[in-house]
């Protein structure tokens, strides 16, 4: 059985280590796309799912959602997309809904 001295000093240098095995984030997907696309908007779809570290089919189905929710739009620019985000887009979640999209990237930025 641990003593409270001996939790104390296990919890202490297991905070100092990260975490490795663990796989979720703080962020979604679709929000992690966005950050790439407010650094670069003309982000290829490769490019992104690199960046992101998910499918490019994943990245195709995020970029439709998005768009199809108004959060992005699209502009060619030959071959190329060119993404603008709305920044004012209120965040969907009803905890942040008083908060948009361009105040977290600025926390971000």
């Amino acid at each position: 059985m641990y003593q409270s001295t001996d939790i104390r000093s296990l919890m202490s240098s297991k905070s100092q280590e990260p975490n490795r095995n663990s796989q979720w984030t703080f962020l979604t997907n679709h929000f992690h796309i966005i950050v790439c696309l407010s650094r670069d908007p003309s982000s290829r779809i490769r490019d992104l799912s690199d960046e992101v570290g998910i499918t490019q089919r994943a990245v195709q189905r995020i970029l439709a959602e998005l768009v199809e929710d108004q959060v992005l739009s699209v502009t060619k620019d030959g071959r190329r997309n060119i993404y603008t985000i709305d920044r004012d887009k209120q965040l969907r979640h009803a905890l942040e809904a008083r908060h948009t999209i361009g105040d977290l990237l600025q926390i971000l930025s």
